[in-house]
């Protein structure tokens, strides 16, 4: 507040002191000085009057009655204190009508050039507020859509593991406990996951260990995995299971149905510009060229929303056989 008054008060006396030099320029009198005080005077009563009657009345009806009275005879105000600092100018000098008039025009500039700013400051504030309405809208329309893409992915696997445990019930009781003492595990890290605004790779990676020892479980033997992600690399943000759907895929895809499985690699680089995260795994290959399944699109979705046209999803066939799937974020 007290920053804006001093602002406005300088900017006033500047503005006087401009008018001083005009009327100087032009011989209105002869000294600078006596032009100046005048000015100043004037200029000082407008500004200080009329503000106040601003600040204090903001019915715009009645500001502009009161404001119609205040605007002349804050002018003649400042004529009268100028004509007895300056001891010239008194109301019997035709001058001191003139210097109304000229209070009248400058002081009409000076009003209408306040209005108009207030006016374009308004407008501006209005705008930015519209900006953020938009943003926080569109932020709330984007977590929604997030949540919703997650939300895809867990019931999928949750039905098939609740379907293993329901097979080996019977079959090996202790196996089935394991299961879902694995179960429990997994479930326990996706909630605080869920809830959490913020997660890293090495969350993601931690929650995917332990979905890969529940698919160990049924797979035995037929599954083997190693990973490749330095500590710098584990501390960077990620997007909650963005991974799973790439590991989920390759199992399904590439090592159930070969015969004597295989093993899924998961390595990550970074680049001063991306992280690069490869899942390959040593499958039948990739047999649709398309890359078209609902994990993958439910992948490209999401990055779409979070990263544009900076968050990719590729695959590649493997020379030796299998897939690697390559996911790029921006840094």
């Amino acid at each position: 507040m007290y920053k804006n008054l001093f602002i406005t008060t300088l900017s006033s006396i500047l503005f006087n002191t401009a008018i001083a030099g005009l009327l100087t320029a032009i011989s209105f009198e002869e000294s600078f000085w006596i032009n100046f005080v005048f000015s100043q005077c004037i200029g000082l009563s407008i500004y200080s009057i009329n503000a106040s009657v601003m600040c204090h009345i903001t019915d715009m009806r009645r500001r502009m009655s009161v404001l119609a009275l205040t605007f002349p005879g804050s002018i003649m105000l400042g004529v009268t204190l100028g004509s007895w600092i300056t001891g010239v100018g008194d109301w019997s000098d035709p001058k001191a009508w003139v210097a109304v008039v000229i209070g009248l025009f400058f002081g009409g500039i000076g009003g209408i050039t306040y209005f108009l700013s207030q006016r374009i400051e308004k407008l501006d504030a209005e705008v930015k507020q519209r900006r953020m309405n938009e943003m926080e809208s569109e932020k709330r329309h984007m977590e929604a859509q997030l949540k919703m893409l997650q939300a895809q992915i867990e019931p999928h696997f949750l039905f098939n593991t609740l379907a293993n445990v329901s097979s080996l019930i019977d079959s090996d009781p202790a196996l089935s406990k394991k299961l879902l003492e694995r179960l429990n595990d997994w479930l326990r890290i996706a909630l605080v996951r869920a809830r959490s605004d913020s997660a890293t790779l090495g969350d993601e990676l931690e929650m995917l260990e332990n979905y890969l020892q529940i698919l160990k479980i049924r797979f035995g033997a037929r599954l083997y995995w190693h990973t490749d992600v330095d500590g710098e690399a584990r501390n960077m943000p990620f997007p909650p299971m963005l991974l799973q759907p790439l590991v989920e895929n390759a199992v399904r895809h590439g090592i159930e149905p070969k015969i004597g499985g295989g093993e899924i690699g998961i390595r990550a680089t970074m680049t001063d510009e991306s992280l690069r995260i490869e899942v390959s795994d040593t499958g039948v290959g990739l047999m649709n060229k398309e890359g078209s399944g609902a994990g993958l699109a439910n992948i490209r979705a999401r990055l779409a929303t979070l990263f544009g046209e900076r968050g990719r999803l590729s695959l590649e066939d493997n020379a030796n056989g299998g897939v690697t799937a390559i996911l790029e974020l921006p840094r």
